[in-house]
């Protein structure tokens, strides 16, 4: 069981490590150019995914604290009570990790770090982190464990 935390606690620390990267390397909103179609950047996210609810006056900032906390409960809950299933124990990990790291920076940033930006021409996905992409991940692996045949 020790092993789905351990995941969740690399996670954070990677997390954690490329958005001190970023942040030493980079002003609020600098660009630098990798290819046609990829930039690191340093924005600040006040808001959730894709900064739903950033312009939202500051109250956001504990309303995402709480469900991030309870969400860290209850995916605790969950990666104890059915530690032996894999696939789910994974995606489990990585959504705790990525929340983990999230969650540091909202409570001592009062921002989430976002330097991932891809693009082509005017079209763009929103920019993200390592937690973000451990999130997303972590949500695929949960769908995918969820059409396995399951005992009844």
């Amino acid at each position: 069981m020790r092993k789905w935390f351990v995941i969740s606690a690399v996670i954070v620390a990677l997390d954690l490590y490329t958005k001190h990267l970023v942040q030493n390397a980079f002003v609020f909103g600098e660009h630098l150019t990798i290819t046609s179609f990829f930039d690191l950047v340093r924005y600040h996210n006040t808001g959730a995914a894709f900064s739903f609810l950033a312009d939202a006056g500051g109250w956001q900032k504990w309303f995402f604290t709480a469900i991030t906390t309870i969400a860290v409960i209850v995916i605790t809950y969950l990666i104890r009570k059915h530690h032996q299933e894999k696939l789910f124990c994974l995606g489990l990990a990585l959504v705790l990790g990525g929340a983990v790291g999230n969650l540091y920076d909202r409570l001592t940033l009062g921002y989430v770090v976002d330097f991932l930006y891809f693009h082509i021409d005017d079209l763009s996905w929103p920019a993200f982190n390592v937690a973000d992409s451990a999130i997303c991940v972590g949500v695929g692996l949960l769908l995918l464990d969820s059409f396995k045949n399951k005992p009844q």
